[in-house]
């Protein structure tokens, strides 16, 4: 996926998605906002704000335009779309409607996600989220992540099967390192700078290695038996430095 690419997906999602819902303004947030976009490999992840609750002929109407995007356009597979109501901005734990993996889904726009677009949010349509959105209540950026940590991925490191896949692998040091720097320094960081961090958290080198090159180069096929070992290493890293962030041990080694 090249940069007009990029820019031709963007601009045929804006000009579709406002004749089919009211929209008051669209935000692109996560690395294609902070800097990090990789092409071919990151995600578009926005977010559009409508004028009220979307009903079913909205989903609809959504779901065929997404759809037909990505019939037309295969880098729109990449988009990811949440569409908050004006009428919930300040709802940071309600569910709204989602495109993201080729449905319509159900997903909230996360505290992480709010701070993104109020630090630096790419606006795409309508005013920037400074205008629109409220800030963040102080603790609640922090409170997010620690429920995350625990209640989302720690239970993921009781499951191997999981980390056999590469985007496990690539994803929860990763998540570990950036929300580790936030709960830390009150800051966000992108997945580029997540993995400078990850050294200074004990995570092993070749692991460190493995994730660079998926994300910036060409990595080197593995092996089933290497694919299992990066797994449990990946696995035992991520457990580990969840237990410490949360104070809940320092074990290193997960059960299988």
């Amino acid at each position: 996926m090249t940069a007009t690419e990029t820019d031709q997906v963007l601009k045929r999602f804006v000009a579709g998605v406002r004749p089919l819902v009211p929209t008051v303004a669209v935000w692109a947030h996560g690395s294609l906002a902070l800097g990090d976009f990789q092409e071919g490999r990151s995600d578009l992840d926005l977010v559009a704000i409508v004028d009220g609750p979307l009903d079913t002929a909205h989903r609809e109407r959504l779901a065929a335009f997404h759809q037909l995007l990505v019939d037309e356009e295969p880098a729109a597979a990449a988009l990811h779309c949440s569409y908050l109501p004006r009428t919930s901005l300040a709802e940071a734990g309600t569910d709204h409607v989602t495109w993201a993996h080729g449905m319509i889904l159900e997903r909230p726009v996360t505290p992480v996600t709010r701070r993104e677009l109020l630090d630096g949010g790419l606006t795409l349509h309508g005013p920037p989220p400074t205008r629109l959105l409220p800030p963040l209540v102080p603790g609640q950026l922090e409170e997010y992540i620690r429920l995350d940590l625990r209640e989302y991925w720690l239970p993921a490191t009781d499951r191997p099967e999981l980390w056999l896949q590469d985007a496990w692998v690539d994803l929860g040091p990763l998540v570990l390192a950036r929300a580790t720097v936030t709960l830390r320094d009150g800051r966000l960081i992108t997945k580029g700078e997540a993995l400078t961090e990850l050294p200074a958290l004990g995570a092993p080198a070749d692991l460190v290695h493995d994730i660079h090159e998926r994300r910036y180069a060409d990595p080197v096929p593995i092996s089933e038996t290497e694919r299992v070992r990066r797994g449990e290493q990946a696995r035992a890293f991520v457990r580990s430095g969840i237990r410490n962030t949360l104070g809940t041990g320092t074990e290193t080694t997960p059960e299988t």
